[in-house]
C-alpha cells in the first residue's frame, strides 16, 4: 500500500474512488475537497446499491467518489472487498480505494474535543469503540491501495494531500483565476486578492488621438509600452504571480482575483490586464478577463488630473 504522486489519468474509463477509514480520520474533509476539485461525491451510500450506481448509463461519466464507513447500511468488509474486486475487473471503470487511518490516541482526543460520540462506542469508552472499529476495518485497510495516516496532519494538510493525489493533472486548472481592470476614480474593487496600481505609467488619456480609444486598441498599447518603466514592472508583476498562484492552488484557494487599476480604468489597467492574461495563459493558467470601467464616461476628477 502506498501514496502515489497523483492519481494516474484514465481518459477511457470512469474514475471511481472509494473512501473509507476510521471514524474521525478525515473522511468528510476528504470528500469536501474532492467535490471542490470536480469530483461528484456521495457519502454513506448503501453498499448493496453501489454496483448498480456505478454501472448505470451516465452521459457525464465524470469522476465519482463514494464514502462509506461502519455506519453505512450493509457495511460488511468481506462483501465490500468482493464487490470491489468485481468492479476492478470492469474495462470501463478505473477503481481506486482510499483508506484514512489515524492513531487511537489522536482519534480519542478529536472525539473528546468535538464531543461527538464514536459510532461503535455506545455505552463504553471511546478507546474501546476505536479498537473495535479498527478490528472491523482491518481487512479493508489491507486491501486499499492508497492509505493516508492523518495522525499528524492538520485539516489543511489533509486537504493539500487530497489535492496532490486527486486534483486534475494541472493543479492550476483547478484554480479559478480572474484578471480585472478598474478605475481608482470610481472606487477600489471590493473582492480583489491582489491589486496593482498602474498609475505610474504615462497616461494615454492626455494624448488627444488616444483619449477615446482604450487599452484594447493597438495605438494605446504601443504608447504604454514605450514608457521606460513598463517592461520591467510588467515582468516583475508577472514573475510574482507565477510564484504566488501555484501556492494559492496548493493551499486549496479555489478563486483568485488579480486587479489592475489606473485613473479611469480605460487605458493602462486594461492593457496591462490583457497582456498579463496572455502571459499567464502561456504559463498554463486559464484566466478570465473583466474590465469594470471600460465603457465608463470620463469623470470630472479624471479630466482634472494631469498624469
Amino acid at each position: 500500500m502506498s501514496e502515489p504522486a497523483a492519481l494516474p489519468p484514465h481518459p477511457d474509463k470512469r474514475q471511481l474512488l472509494l473512501v473509507t477509514g476510521m471514524a474521525g480520520a478525515g473522511k468528510s474533509t476528504a470528500l469536501a475537497v474532492l467535490e471542490d476539485i470536480g469530483w461528484e461525491t456521495i457519502d454513506n451510500f448503501p453498499v448493496r446499491m453501489l454496483k448498480r450506481l456505478v454501472t448505470m448509463p451516465d452521459e457525464a461519466r465524470g469522476p465519482l467518489a463514494i464514502g462509506f464507513d461502519s455506519r453505512t447500511r450493509g457495511f460488511v468488509p468481506g462483501d465490500i472487498i468482493a464487490l470491489m474486486k468485481d468492479l476492478a475487473g470492469r474495462p470501463d471503470i478505473a477503481l481506486t480505494f482510499l483508506f484514512l487511518d489515524c492513531a487511537g490516541g489522536e482519534l480519542e482526543r478529536r472525539f473528546n474535543e468535538t464531543r461527538r460520540r464514536h459510532p461503535m462506542a455506545a455505552g463504553r469508552p471511546v478507546l474501546e469503540g476505536i479498537a473495535a472499529e479498527r478490528e472491523l476495518l482491518e481487512p479493508l485497510r489491507r486491501w486499499a491501495e492508497v492509505m493516508i495516516d492523518t495522525t499528524a496532519l492538520t485539516s489543511n494538510d489533509l486537504q493539500g494531500r487530497i489535492r496532490e493525489l486527486f486534483a486534475p493533472e494541472s493543479r492550476e486548472a483547478a484554480l479559478t483565476l480572474t484578471l480585472s481592470s478598474f478605475g481608482f476614480a470610481r472606487g477600489m474593487p471590493p473582492l480583489a486578492d491582489l491589486v496593482f496600481d498602474m498609475r505610474f505609467l504615462d497616461n494615454p488619456h492626455w494624448v488627444p488621438e488616444l483619449r477615446k480609444q482604450t487599452g484594447q486598441d493597438a495605438p494605446v498599447g504601443e504608447h504604454i509600452e514605450r514608457d521606460p518603466a513598463f517592461a520591467d514592472a510588467f515582468a516583475r508583476i508577472r514573475d510574482l504571480l507565477l510564484l504566488l498562484l501555484p501556492r494559492y492552488a496548493a493551499q486549496g484557494k479555489p478563486y483568485v482575483h488579480v486587479a489592475f487599476g489606473c485613473t479611469g480604468g480605460r487605458h493602462r489597467s486594461v492593457f496591462t490586464a490583457e497582456r498579463m492574461a496572455e502571459a499567464l495563459r502561456a504559463a498554463g493558467f486559464s484566466p478570465t478577463v473583466r474590465h469594470r470601467n471600460l465603457g465608463s464616461r470620463a469623470a470630472d476628477a479624471i479630466e482634472r488630473e494631469r498624469r
